[in-house]
């Protein structure tokens, strides 16, 4: 192209172009690169050399820069011929020659670019050419995640220095796509072991049961294996955080995207590319749904981690801002050591067609281009072409030496484009091969005897390729790109050559050749690299996710931390649990990065293809499948025919009104009544658990706070729902709306302060419209989730004890906190008190001392918090407890008067938005939970109250706390019902005249507001509208006697 474009048709540029032969001409001995050979004029004269050369330049320059053909300007002329022809002429000659040779370069990536991209025809090839269609030749692609996840601090380092006392480990749900024995097993139980290690305790749920479900076992413990029934039946809000591995756990993280799961801190790692190379298909097909049913999966995690920096950008179709990479996976070396052991280098030779004694060298490129040969070796292959010269193109050698280009597809494209390039460049035929990434990767790299790493992209991580290369045993060659070189040291582990320089890279190969065979060095060189890439990653694995794991998940005041990363002491994966299924591998297992085959995918295709039909969108079906789509004018039609079909309607409607019309006899329209009430009732009808509900002494209210928490509800007499969330009630059940009881908890900040205590405030709020039974019970949805719910058998006693004890007050409580977060190695040794500190920061003594101080306005000379037992007993935890109603009554009286104090202290602290109840994010959202999960152990206690625990399971019941050894130690003044209505009717007659304490009082918003005045002032309102209506009855009966009874006319 640019030959043709300096020949042009006159005469001039016909002594241009001889100029430009002679100079060719005279290097062609040394650099064979002349193309098209044409006759050279060898007795052609110096001076026409010249001339031709001077109207060239004369003809390129601007106007104002043409040579002067003045007299003056001769002379020079003259000088100028003889400095060329006295044996300095060879100066411009090499100017010439790199001109040329620059010119021939940007011909063959030229011509290479349009062949190439004819050849690329499939269509996941061209939406990846799409997706890097604006980057530039010599330009790199970079993932670089969002700033929050730049993880340069930690979180535990500021824990680490608070005041806290940890009692329990922190736990990891970690939910496995299958228990197969294969490279991202051996990844997730190298990393595992290794988090079990710091201080993580592990249960380990999984889709799929395998061969891998032995050595799960042994840092796991049981493994549960989940079914799509049991993805609602796990409360997931015990851990601190949530790991997944693969696509196919997409239906169990489903179950964590309903309240109260959301806010549970979600890792998802995802080491296959089978969903990527699915999209473009979805996209063109139009399935938008399946789409967005994926995108909404990923956003529910809260980091999506990759092992290759390939990956995110082949998923950026999904990327919702929480996209990150931690590189490290064994999967390039598990493949090489199986493929190795059933596979062997000659006998592949022979079948590809290449002599066992041919030097055979494989070039590979960056692993984001896989299907493009052009983009990702153009800008390289000025560097490539003088070895190609030098070891494929002289005669001695040409035959002994191969370079095989991999990658793209098989299409015929690409191996033209190359043949084409060994004949530009004078190579024998058949000294340059394309092999495609659909064939036998694994096979042409163990085929090779040298790698070259000729990609121009400057990767973040360390190429994939390379370390399956480096893994089979073969020396590699490649450019110093910082990431090559952090890992691999020049001379021991490869050979590292200065990018751009085509001399190094001779160099370089020189190094590991040795009279046309592999060198000493090379051999020591590829025993290196394949020990080195082994476990090159692991340890830069295994601390990355422990530093993620610090970062993405909530470590609550009970729980310990994890020990340092930086004690961390295994670098190296787990191979020796994965000897045996390396050697038993299958001849045709492949471990790309797509390596798995995935079912969820597959499931989700058919599933969408049975929703909505497609077509073949090839050829001439694309213009049938637009048919099917309604256009403007079909909804134009649509709407027309609708307004006429309603105009009809209602003419026909009016013109029934105006004629008469029978009504017929009484009996008909009493039974159409009677029809309309029984229908109008079915509708209303109470479920079964409501009539049932008839006649008991006890209703035990579920208290829940989104549909996650549905299937930890019970059914039946004994429970009814109550629902912190008016969106997230149970269809066709009669659950307690308490928002619509208590209007604040439709504020979100107030909701998750009080957590169950407020739907507690508004149950009480009203009592009597909705709950009419001697005995009221509560228990959280969480009860069921940890197993700690009444079974039938202890039901049965609870009923019982509750007929037969009829005198004085008693609490049955069933959920214990030695049961809430797994204690009980420890809780031997907690008093309440310190129990209360552990799970709130270490504030709870201080807070609730502050609070009940200001609570009933005690001198600070005066003790403040109320002494509690230490007599080895249980407190009720979860709130899981029955009692009488009467009581309840005193307990949410006592208890909103506590709240408003506690939030009094909060609000006006300096740090009013700042919850000192706790360190993590989530303890801050619930601050006033875990302290008034225990309020009622306080409450209880002393107000004389007898304290009961039935045992969950058996109903065995045990009386904790006896009353008579409580003598001495209870505040009972201050816990005395009298005191507490006095209290409560003077907050009440605040608030009636505005005298708010503070700007957001509390109290009022928390239940109702009553005393006397008001009381006095509803009877006066009472008395004043009975008066009325006598006067205005007496005046009427007045008016009569005076002017008559006069009836209204018809039309008046």
């Amino acid at each position: 192209m640019v030959r043709n474009s300096v020949t042009t048709t006159d005469s001039d540029d016909d002594d241009t172009t001889s100029a430009f032969s002679a100079a060719v001409h005279s290097i062609r001995d040394r650099f064979p690169f002349k193309r098209n050979p044409v006759n050279h004029n060898h007795n052609e004269s110096n001076n026409n050399s010249i001339a031709s050369i001077s109207r060239l330049t004369s003809k390129t320059l601007p106007y104002s820069h043409k040579p002067s053909r003045s007299h003056h300007h001769r002379p020079l002329a003259r000088k100028l011929e003889l400095f060329f022809f006295e044996r300095k002429s060879r100066l411009l000659c090499i100017i010439l020659v790199i001109f040329l040779f620059a010119i021939a370069t940007m011909v063959l990536q030229s011509s290479m670019m349009s062949v190439l991209r004819q050849g690329v025809t499939s269509e996941t090839m061209r939406w990846r050419w799409s997706v890097k269609e604006d980057l530039k030749l010599g330009s790199s692609l970079e993932f670089v995640p969002r700033p929050r996840f730049h993880l340069n601090g930690s979180r535990l380092h500021w824990l680490r220095n608070q005041l806290r006392i940890g009692i329990r480990h922190p736990r990891i749900g970690l939910i496995l796509g299958n228990m197969k024995k294969d490279p991202s097993t051996l990844m997730m139980y190298t990393l595992m072991k290794n988090l079990k290690g710091i201080g993580y305790l592990l249960k380990i749920y999984a889709i799929e049961d395998g061969n891998a479900r032995p050595i799960w076992e042994e840092i796991g413990g049981q493994v549960s294996i989940l079914s799509p029934e049991r993805y609602g039946y796990i409360d997931w809000s015990i851990f601190e955080g949530i790991i997944a591995d693969s696509l196919e756990v997409k239906d169990a993280i489903s179950s964590l995207m309903q309240e109260p799961f959301c806010s549970v801190p979600l890792i998802w790692i995802i080491q296959e590319d089978t969903l990527a190379n699915r999209l473009p298909l979805y996209k063109s097909r139009g399935w938008d749904f399946l789409i967005s049913n994926w995108t909404n999966a990923f956003h529910r995690a809260d980091v999506v981690v990759f092992p290759d920096f390939s990956l995110p950008m082949l998923y950026s179709a999904l990327d919702t801002g929480n996209f990150y990479v931690i590189p490290g996976s064994p999967v390039d070396v598990y493949t090489a050591e199986s493929y190795s052991a059933s596979h062997y280098k000659f006998q592949l030779r022979e079948e590809n067609g290449f002599d066992k004694d041919v030097m055979l060298v494989l070039v590979i490129g960056s692993s984001f281009f896989y299907n493009e040969l052009v983009l990702d070796y153009s800008v390289s292959m000025h560097d490539i072409e003088p070895l190609l010269i030098e070891y494929a193109g002289l005669k001695d050698v040409g035959e002994t030496f191969k370079f095989v280009f991999l990658c793209g597809n098989s299409s015929s494209g690409y191996n033209d484009a190359l043949q084409d390039l060994a004949t530009r460049l004078g190579l024998p035929h058949g000294s340059l091969r394309h092999y495609g990434i659909d064939n036998d990767v694994n096979g042409l790299i163990l085929m090779a005897d040298i790698i070259l790493y000729g990609s121009s992209q400057d990767e973040q991580g360390f190429p994939p390729l390379l370390t399956r290369a480096m893994s089979f045993g073969v020396p590699v060659v490649a450019p110093d790109y910082p990431v090559i070189k952090k890992y691999v040291v020049d001379g021991v582990h490869g050979i590292i050559f200065q990018k751009h320089d085509a001399r190094a890279l001779l160099n370089a190969f020189s190094t590991l050749i040795y009279k046309g065979k592999l060198s000493d060095d090379a051999q020591s060189i590829a025993l290196s690299g394949k020990s080195l890439v082994k476990n090159m990653l692991a340890a830069e694995c295994i601390t990355g996710y422990a530093r993620l794991l610090e970062n993405a998940f909530n470590f609550p005041s009970d729980v310990l931390l994890p020990v340092h990363i930086s004690e961390l002491k295994q670098a190296s994966w787990e191979w020796s649990l994965f000897k045996n299924e390396i050697e038993q591998k299958s001849s045709n297992t492949e471990y790309l990065s797509s390596g798995v085959i995935s079912s969820i995918v597959d499931d989700l295709e058919e599933e969408m293809s049975n929703l909505v039909p497609i077509k073949n969108i090839s050829g001439n079906d694309i213009e049938d499948l637009e048919e099917d789509i309604p256009t403007v004018l079909d909804w134009d039609i649509l709407r027309e025919i609708e307004s006429s079909e309603e105009v009809e309607r209602l003419e026909t409607q009016e013109i029934e009104e105006r004629m008469e019309k029978d009504i017929g006899v009484w009996d008909e329209i009493y039974r159409t009544a009677r029809k309309a009430e029984k229908l109008k009732f079915e509708m209303n009808e109470r479920d079964e658990g409501e009539l049932e509900r008839t006649g008991q002494p006890v209703c035990i209210y579920e208290i829940y706070n989104g549909a996650g928490g549905w299937p930890f509800l019970h059914h039946g007499s004994l429970y009814r729902g109550l629902s912190l969330l008016t969106r997230s009630r149970r269809m066709r059940s009669d659950d307690v709306d308490a928002v619509g009881r208590l209007p604040i908890l439709n504020d979100t900040y107030y909701r998750d302060i009080l957590c169950e205590t407020g739907g507690m405030f508004a149950l009480a709020n009203g009592v009597d419209n909705i709950h009419k039974r001697p005995w009221i019970g509560f228990q959280s949805w969480r009860a069921a989730g940890r197993k700690v719910s009444l079974s039938k058998k202890a039901e049965q006693v609870l009923e019982q004890a509750m007929q037969e004890k009829t005198v004085g007050d008693v609490v049955y409580f069933w959920a214990r906190t030695d049961m809430d977060g797994g204690h009980v190695e420890s809780n031997d040794l907690l008093t309440f008190w310190s129990m209360c500190d552990i799970m709130n920061g270490g504030k709870c003594r201080t807070a609730f001392e502050n609070a009940f101080r200001l609570m009933y306005a005690l001198p600070s000379n005066i003790e403040a918090l109320p002494p509690m037992p230490e007599d080895g007993g249980h407190w009720s935890a979860l709130h899981s407890w029955v009692m009488p109603t009467p009581s309840f009554l005193e307990f949410v009286m006592f208890s909103r008067m506590f709240v408003d104090s506690l939030n009094c202290l909060h609000v006006n602290s300096s740090t009013t938005s700042d919850c000192l109840l706790g360190f993590t994010s989530i303890e801050k959202q619930h601050c006033y939970c875990r302290l008034l999960e225990l309020l009622v152990n306080v409450w209880a206690y002393h107000s004389a109250r007898k304290m009961v625990y039935i045992d969950p399971q058996s109903g065995l019941l045990e009386e904790q706390h006896p009353i008579e050894q409580r003598k001495g130690f209870m505040w009972a003044k201050y816990f005395n019902i009298t005191l507490l209505k006095s209290m409560d009717e003077d907050l009440a007659e605040a608030a009636d005249d505005n005298d708010h304490p503070y700007e957001t009082w509390l109290w009022p918003l928390t239940g109702e507001v009553y005393w006397q005045g008001i009381y006095e002032r509803e009877r006066e309102e009472r008395y004043r509208l009975k008066m009325d209506k006598k006067r205005k009855t007496k005046e009427k009966l007045f008016e009569r006697q005076k002017y008559g009874y006069k009836q209204k006319t018809l039309g008046g």
